[in-house]
């Protein structure tokens, strides 16, 4: 008995069945913060003090030239701050732009050195002016490590340079603005979160959000915006940004 042959294919019988899935993509939602939506959580601002930042005059322990001058003062100040941020707990305003998830691709952009953002639940936080929970070489930049405890005189980087915060001061570039820039340009929604938009470049950021993108701003006190389509939300960051949930949500 001769076996059966199977039939031939033919360029019109797929040999492979596609299912073709439809991907809904979610809005994409950035978030700039600043000191603002930390206060509430007792982390205090030098810009709510006269210029002073825990007493001190903010030029002598978050500049280049004031850690050259004394830079166990500096150290010893960040020290103090990292014991504050460990202490501290997110609020409700942090925690309720990490639900924001549930519906938007949301990123946050952060001028705050503090981690309550990630403790409050948000899983993509971008740190413009570094981190108070890491450290790095004062000769190699690229050298970055963890960090939960005091920072002394002497301790010493791979590379043999003192370790320092990882902290962006005054007068230091902000290697982190690039790729803020390249999540701005394709936000859907922008929302601005406690700060005076005085801090340069972070502030420059509302520039390049397109005229079309509504933005909300949510501060006590919003300063001028010279742009169409913007929500001002004149309440501190807790209350403001529970008012930003009933209209996004």
């Amino acid at each position: 008995m001769e076996e059966e042959q199977a039939p031939e294919k033919t360029g019109c019988q797929p040999s492979v069945t596609l299912t073709y899935k439809r991907i809904f993509m979610k809005p994409k939602l950035v978030v700039l913060t600043g000191a603002g939506i930390s206060a509430e959580s007792g982390l205090r601002t030098f810009r709510d003090t006269d210029g002073l930042w825990e007493g001190y005059d903010v030029y002598e322990v978050a500049s280049p030239q004031g850690w050259q001058k004394n830079p166990a003062l500096v150290q010893d100040f960040y020290n103090s701050r990292r014991r504050d941020v460990k202490a501290a707990v997110p609020n409700a305003a942090h925690i309720g732009l990490a639900k924001l998830e549930e519906k938007y691709d949301v990123q946050i952009i952060t001028q705050n050195i503090d981690d309550l953002h990630e403790r409050g639940g948000s899983t993509s936080v971008m740190h413009l002016h570094g981190q108070i929970f890491k450290m790095r070489s004062c000769t190699n930049e690229s050298l970055i490590y963890d960090v939960y405890d005091d920072i002394r005189m002497g301790d010493l980087a791979a590379d043999g340079g003192q370790l320092r915060p990882h902290i962006v001061w005054f007068g230091e570039a902000v290697p982190m603005i690039e790729p803020a820039l390249k999540e701005v340009l394709q936000a859907d929604v922008f929302v601005v979160v406690g700060t005076s938009l005085q801090v340069y470049p972070a502030a420059s950021l509302l520039e390049y959000v397109s005229e079309t993108v509504p933005v909300y701003v949510i501060d006590r006190k919003i300063p001028l915006i010279g742009r169409q389509n913007v929500h001002r939300i004149e309440k501190p960051a807790t209350a403001g940004v529970e008012e930003l949930l009933s209209i996004l949500l």
